[in-house]
Parts: C-alpha cells; sequence; structure tokens
C-alpha cells in the first residue's frame, strides 16, 4: 500500500516512521523536565510551633483598703453681698481700699454721704424734745394745783379730767416720740458712713465719688474671705463609697469628712484641706446627683496652700474625698484592668485566661477588686491584644524582670513518622529517579530506531520488485 504526499509516494513504514519520532522526542523532553523538577532542593516541611511571648506580670495582693471619691468643682466664698446704702445723698467719700481686688476690714468705712440734712434733722429733733420737755412741766404743775383745789373746794372722788390726767400723758407722749425722732435722726446720720460687715475683699466697684445715690442702690459686691466653699457633684456610685448619708450636716468641724483639694497655679500643683460640712438639700435634676458642699477656712491665711496661694473664688479644684475602708479586698496595679473590666491572669504552664472582674474602685496606681480573680493569681501587666491569650506566656517579675514567675515547658520531639527527610537521602532518592527514567529513555529509542531500520529494508525490497 502506498501513499501520495505532494509529489512523493511513501509506503506505510515511511509514515509511522515520521509519526513516532516526533512523539519519541516529546517523550524525552517530558522525562528531562521532571529529571530536572526532582534534582532541584526541596524544603524541608516542619511543623509550626507555638510562639512563647515574655510578659511581664503580678501577683494578686488580698489589703484592706480606704477608698476615696475624686471629684472637680468650682471655689466660690460662702458669703458674698450687694453694698448698697440705707440713706440717699451724695458720695463724699470712696475709701482707697474700695477698688475691685481691694482688702478691707471689718468696720472699715468704705462710703461716706452727704450728712447736711441729716445735721439738720438732729437739730429738729432736740428741739422737739425741748417743746415737749416744756409742755410736760407746765402739765405737772397744772395738775398739781388741780389736785389741791379739789382738795379745799370738791366734794367726793375727783375725775381724771379735773385732775389732768390725760393732759399729762398726752404731754409725756409727746417727749417721747420727740425722743425717738433724735435716736432716728442720729441713726440715719450714721447710716452716711457705709462700714464693712467683715472682714473681705471687693469683688466689683459700682459707684463713685459725687455721685448721688438712693437706698438700695448698689455701690459695689464684696465678698468675705472668713470661709471658702466648693460645691462638689457626687454621683450615686461616688456616695456609694462614702460615709456620707443623703440629708447631711456635719456636727462639728473635726468630726467632718476630710476633703484634699488641688490646683496648677503657676506651674505648681497647691493643694489646701477642707471638711465636707453639709449636702444640698435636693438633687440637681440636670445632672441627677447630689451636691456635698466642701469648706476650707480662713483660706488667705492659715488656711492658704504652700507658699500663700489662697483658694480664690472661681478656682476650678480636684478634690478627694476620703471614704469607707475596705477589709479583704483584691488589690492589683492599675496596668492590669483592662477595657470592660477584663483582668488577664496566666497560670503555673503559661497559660493565659480572661476573667470579668467587680471593681469597686481606681486611680491612677491601683485597682480595687471585689471579685473575678482570687489572691496570689499571676496578672498580667505587658499591653496585651485579646487575640493574643491562646500563646504560652513566660511570666517576668515587672519589679525585677530577672525574676522568671512563669517557665512554660518546652514541647516534646516529633515522632521518627514526622521526622524529615535529611538531605543525603532525599538527593539518593532523587539520583535513583533520574537513572531509572534515563534507561527507559535509551530502550525507547532503540525500539524506535529498531522500527525505522525494518521499515527501511521494506521499502527498499519493493522499489527492487517494481523495477
Amino acid at each position: 500500500m502506498e501513499f501520495q504526499i505532494g509529489k512523493h509516494k511513501t509506503g506505510l513504514g515511511g509514515l509511522l516512521l515520521r509519526v513516532a519520532i516526533p512523539v519519541v522526542i516529546i517523550i524525552a523532553f517530558i522525562g528531562m523536565s521532571n529529571a530536572l523538577k526532582a534534582l532541584k532542593k526541596q524544603p524541608e516541611i516542619t511543623k509550626r510551633r507555638s510562639p512563647i511571648l515574655a510578659v511581664m506580670a503580678t501577683p494578686a495582693v488580698n489589703e484592706t483598703v480606704k477608698l476615696n471619691v475624686t471629684v472637680q468643682g468650682v471655689s466660690r466664698p460662702r458669703t458674698e453681698i450687694d453694698l448698697v446704702p440705707e440713706v440717699a445723698g451724695k458720695v463724699t467719700y470712696v475709701s482707697p481700699k474700695f477698688l475691685t481686688g481691694g482688702v478691707f476690714s471689718k468696720g472699715d468705712v468704705l462710703y461716706k454721704i452727704d450728712d447736711a440734712d441729716y445735721q439738720v434733722a438732729i437739730i429738729k429733733a432736740n428741739a422737739a424734745i425741748a417743746r415737749a420737755k416744756q409742755v410736760l412741766i407746765r402739765e405737772q404743775v397744772e395738775g398739781d394745783i388741780a389736785k389741791r383745789d379739789w382738795e379745799d373746794l370738791g366734794q367726793g372722788q375727783a375725775s381724771d379730767l379735773t385732775l389732768r390726767k390725760p393732759q399729762l400723758l398726752e404731754a409725756q407722749a409727746n417727749l417721747q416720740s420727740a425722743q425717738a425722732d433724735l435716736e432716728n435722726a442720729k441713726l440715719r446720720l450714721a447710716r452716711t458712713e457705709v462700714k464693712a460687715p467683715f472682714n473681705g475683699r471687693v469683688r466689683e466697684k459700682l459707684a463713685d465719688l459725687g455721685q448721688y445715690i438712693n437706698p438700695g442702690s448698689k455701690l459695689g459686691r464684696i465678698f468675705s474671705t472668713d470661709v471658702s466653699e466648693v460645691r462638689l457633684a457626687l454621683s450615686d456610685v461616688d456616695l456609694s463609697r462614702l460615709n456620707i448619708p443623703v440629708a447631711y450636716v456635719a456636727k462639728s468641724w473635726d468630726a467632718a469628712p476630710k476633703v484634699r483639694m488641688s490646683a496648677i497655679i503657676a506651674g505648681k500643683l497647691r493643694e489646701w484641706d477642707g471638711r465636707i460640712m453639709r449636702t444640698a438639700a435636693t438633687y440637681d435634676p440636670q445632672t441627677r446627683s447630689l451636691f456635698a458642699i466642701a469648706e476650707v477656712l480662713n483660706p488667705y491665711g492659715d488656711g492658704a496652700a504652700q507658699g500663700g496661694f489662697p483658694l480664690a473664688p472661681g478656682l476650678f479644684v480636684d478634690a478627694q474625698i476620703a471614704g469607707k475602708t475596705m477589709n479583704n479586698v483584691i488589690v492589683i496595679p492599675r496596668d492590669g484592668l483592662r477595657p470592660e473590666n477584663k483582668v488577664y491572669i496566666v497560670n503555673e504552664e503559661g497559660i493565659a485566661e480572661s476573667r470579668d472582674a467587680i471593681v469597686l474602685d481606681t486611680n491612677p496606681q491601683r485597682a480595687v477588686l471585689s471579685g473575678g480573680i482570687e489572691p496570689g493569681e499571676l496578672v498580667i501587666l505587658s499591653p496585651l491584644e485579646k487575640s493574643q491569650i491562646s500563646l504560652n506566656f513566660k511570666a517576668l517579675d515587672v519589679n525585677d524582670p530577672s525574676v522568671i514567675l512563669v517557665e512554660p515547658k518546652k514541647e516534646e520531639k516529633k515522632d521518627e513518622d514526622e521526622k524529615v527527610l535529611s538531605k543525603k537521602e532525599l538527593k539518593r532518592k532523587q539520583m535513583k529517579e533520574l537513572i531509572a527514567l534515563k534507561k527507559k529513555h535509551k530502550q525507547e529509542m532503540q525500539k524506535a530506531n529498531q522500527q525505522a531500520k525494518k521499515n527501511k529494508k521494506k521499502k527498499s525490497k519493493k522499489s527492487n520488485g517494481a523495477d
């Protein structure tokens, strides 16, 4: 059988030969590729170990703690008034102490009002008294005359009118009225001098020399320096930490709860000691809190802060109130308390656990707990994500990092069937595979050559027969 391809004729053997050679070449190429891949260095397969994280820790302790409540407030004077005159007139004198920020003492004359009209009133009152005395003397004499006349001429009991008793009583009343007018004139004259009712300072000056004022007009605003107050808003949680009832009034200064107030003045912390003397009569409906009133005695003198800094009105202060004493509570560093009142602890095997703590009180140094963890348990203080709780931890003492509190156990060695093949074994195996692949390729090439020779002989025999 012959096939014609183009202008040339060929037999079946030649066609098979043309097809077999490319196939053999492709197979050889694939085999060589596999051999090269096998010779490449294979990565060692290892099982990933859980990392061990070093953290700072400290044991929780059982202590007796005195709770404190920290709140804020604004100082103000306990006594502050508007200075007003009680009489009308022109201002003729203003004390040099009566200036904004001025300091005065009790009894100092701060203002004087023109007293000419009140001097005249005293003169008139004295004259009225003199007239009233004269009338009284005359009525007394006439009454005595009327009594003697009745004793000489009359019969029976004389009437009061006959003895001129009503006229005598009228004269006595007129004298008393004139004397009262004199006292009133003297009083009004004295009120032309406006005196300081207490030791204090001037907050604001409103009237000055030459100004005409009426009774009740504001001359200025003054406040006392004997006691300063600070209103402190207490929440329900704050009240639970204090020994202060809702309707509280201190019996004495010494029996009142202590409070320490502080503020930054001139770049330094200044402190004042005070007492909670009472609470407000009602709750504040806007903040839903109860105000406690703290007092500082003589804030411009002995009660001033170190360096002579007074507790001036309008000063914003932080107040720390001494509260209840709690026995057998758990105390941990503040860094150990996480958001949502979580506490991370680590056991002797280095396994961490998250606990829900019951918090009683906190400050920048420590947290006081009533439950959630037990005394002696190690509390993690290092920054830690919640997702890292599943790791193993090596706990170091926060006070001395060279001291190891917890050393987790090392992982056991792997079994023989989990070991990774060594480099020599892997290379020996790859060489065996390459030799076998070359031997197979050689055999396939020999078969292809033999088949080609057979086809060539058949073709030559056919060509000779055709001749």
